[in-house]
């Protein structure tokens, strides 16, 4: 006599249960007895077997181990635990033929034939099926957090491919709980998914356009988390912050959040940075407009006067051996009769040496240059332009301010003007001067 008899007999003679309600006490009795032995199961599996792998990675204090209790993935694997015994203690208590009970509920729901055992069976897998959707959630969320923590992550962000990952994974999750709850193969839902492709690439036309953007991003290596980009037309400006499935997040400068569809990375043009944080040196490229009227040449009395500036020294005793002293203009000559230098061009060679000697410059490797660009109704722009060997912004604005403010500062010294449109104030000295 198996243990549901003994049990069915045991309510029938001892208890005085009549007959037809002994199989529905039987099946009471045994699901509440399921019922406690499985969360008994859950209390002594999160009681003691995750304080123990809790306390155990503590003591090892590996990244992995770390991860998986911060992402709860031992948490979650404890819910199996339950579940194994709901179906095991089930089969053990309803493997029989329907009883009684039982096939007078069915009959009425017209489901004949139908068993606890099989209900027990469904509800059993449909919950296995999302406990392992949400244990591999913990696992590739995981994986990601070591992959973020890596000196691969600076080059290649996989944050959207693992979004991509948990979308299939999900899907393929839903066929499974459709075949359960339907009694199908999943192949008969796998082979169903041809029909429904254009409704599937209607309703997740962004998921699908972001995926293949985000897949592109990361294989052509378009753009990293750090990276310093700029999108005018989305109005971006400052660190990528996020590189989803989806979109991609950029913290400007000013500290709002600007998020970009995945695709319009790949569609639209932008601007990336990295290029000159990586090199090690930031452009500066800036000119000083000189007014016109003050450019001439250099008289004997100038030129002893800009020999005692030590950068100057080699360059003009190189000239002056090159074009002569000068002995006609000191004659009474004109100027034009010889080769003169003037103050424009020493002040351009001034600000070479300048550059050359500042230790914040980047002088390997990088250009170095003080060039004369063609006159405008500004007057004639000397363009400097140099890499600073310091990328960080508020250090190289630092420096850049320093460098012209010594070579703003500086033009007096060769006769020079800077060119700037009249102001009130200039107006109204002239208009005084007039009087």
């Amino acid at each position: 006599m198996d243990l549901k008899n003994k049990i069915l007999k045991l309510l029938v003679d001892n208890l005085a249960i009549k007959e037809e309600y002994a199989s529905i006490a039987f099946l009471t009795i045994a699901v509440l007895v399921i019922l406690l032995l499985a969360w008994l199961s859950n209390f002594l599996v999160k009681g003691f077997v995750l304080n123990f792998i809790r306390s155990l990675t503590e003591k090892t204090k590996t990244k992995t181990g770390k991860y998986l209790l911060e992402e709860k993935f031992f948490h979650r694997l404890a819910h199996l635990a339950p579940a194994f015994v709901i179906s095991a203690l089930s089969s053990l208590c309803f493997s029989d033929a329907p009883d009684s009970a039982v096939e007078s509920v069915a009959s009425t729901i017209g489901a004949p034939g139908f068993s606890l055992l099989s209900l027990i069976d469904t509800l059993v897998n449909l919950y296995l099926v999302f406990i392992g959707l949400w244990v591999i959630d913990a696992v590739i969320n995981t994986g990601l957090k070591l992959y973020q923590h890596s000196k691969l992550s600076t080059k290649l962000p996989l944050k959207g491919i693992c979004q991509a990952i948990k979308i299939v994974i999900n899907a393929s999750g839903l066929i499974f709980i459709l075949s359960i709850l339907l009694d199908k193969s999943p192949l008969y839902f796998f082979s169903g998914l041809g029909a429904l492709t254009a409704v599937l690439l209607l309703v997740f036309k962004d998921a699908i356009l972001g995926l293949v953007a985000g897949i592109q991003l990361s294989v052509n290596n378009m753009i990293r988390p750090g990276d310093w980009i700029e999108m005018p037309k989305y109005g971006a400006d400052g660190d990528v912050i996020e590189v989803s499935l989806t979109t991609v997040k950029v913290q400007n400068f000013d500290k709002t959040i600007t998020s970009i569809p995945a695709h319009a990375m790949v569609s639209d043009a932008f601007k990336n940075w990295r290029g000159m944080s990586e090199s090690g040196g930031r452009r500066i490229k800036r000119s000083i407009f000189i007014d016109i009227s003050s450019i001439r040449f250099l008289d004997s009395v100038k030129l002893n006067e800009l020999r005692k500036i030590e950068l100057l020294q080699e360059y003009l005793k190189a000239k002056l051996e090159d074009i002569g002293e000068g002995d006609d203009v000191k004659n009474g000559q004109s100027s034009l009769n010889q080769r003169n230098l003037t103050n424009i061009g020493t002040f351009r060679a001034y600000c070479l040496a300048y550059l050359r000697a500042n230790p914040s410059i980047h002088k390997e490797g990088m250009t170095l240059l003080v060039r004369q660009l063609a006159p405008t109704e500004k007057g004639v722009p000397i363009e400097i332009y140099v890499f600073v060997n310091d990328t960080r912004w508020v250090h190289y604005e630092g420096i850049q301010g320093d460098i012209f403010d010594h070579l703003l500062a500086s033009l007096h010294t060769f006769d020079l003007r800077a060119f700037q449109l009249p102001s009130d104030s200039s107006l109204t000295k002239l208009a005084d001067s007039s009087f």
